[in-house]
């Protein structure tokens, strides 16, 4: 049995591993803003639920003091924004920025004497960083700080292992599941693989991250091969 924490386990992909993991009978400890929520979510499947805002980083070690050694854990925490530089709204990009960079590494600063040599480290990027949209100047920049971060924190925590996920398309995810049906079939048209991917894929290439050992400094795309049309 491992112990998981899950910064981000209150919906989407962050739940879909979180609740792969506590029936698999780790032991599961999943954050969201709300502690409600967090308390809710984590018992349909037998974890513990803690409140963790990354946004406010000096709140981190306080919100974290009950957790105990860590085997896994996962950076899961994310916001959509759009943000266009012809339109640059501060205070949304340096909430992104201090909620992705600083609050994951706040997270690790916090834990550095919790986690041990066989623990292993995943954070959340995302393919804006390669593919960038209108609206995705400050998620494409901080995406590609997650790269940088991966790697110095690879450096630096070794011999434990860091290493990011960087979704496509999710089909069945929260933001993408109620997309018009043209939208989806256009998307899974431009997919070599004819299917877009799906949280468990997600939640299974985190769960591969984590667990081989030969996996280090490296971000892995799951999006059916989309970025190569």
């Amino acid at each position: 049995m491992s112990s998981v924490l899950v910064v981000g386990g209150t919906s989407g992909i962050g739940r879909e591993f979180a609740r792969m993991r506590a029936e698999r009978g780790d032991e599961v400890v999943l954050t969201g803003r709300d502690p409600h929520r967090s308390d809710t979510v984590a018992k349909e499947f037998g974890a513990r639920g803690l409140a963790l805002d990354l946004s406010r980083p000096r709140e981190i070690a306080g919100a974290l003091a009950g957790v105990g050694r860590v085997d896994h854990l996962v950076l899961a925490g994310i916001e959509r924004d759009h943000n266009r530089v012809t339109e640059y709204d501060i205070d949304a990009a340096l909430h992104l920025v201090t909620l992705k960079l600083v609050g994951y590494t706040e997270v690790v600063h916090t834990l550095r004497t919790r986690l041990h040599d066989d623990s292993a480290i995943v954070l959340f990027g995302g393919q804006a960083k390669e593919r960038p949209y209108p609206g995705a100047t400050t998620v494409a920049t901080v995406n590609a700080g997650v790269t940088g971060l991966v790697h110095s924190l690879a450096v630096e925590l070794a011999p434990i292992r860091v290493n990011a996920i960087h979704p496509g398309i999710v089909g069945d995810s929260p933001n993408w599941r109620s997309k018009p049906e043209e939208v989806l079939a256009g998307l899974r048209a431009q997919t070599p693989t004819g299917r877009l991917a799906t949280m468990a894929d997600v939640a299974d290439a985190v769960d591969f991250l984590l667990r081989n050992r030969a996996v280090n400094g490296v971000g892995l795309n799951t999006d059916g091969g989309w970025l190569l049309g």
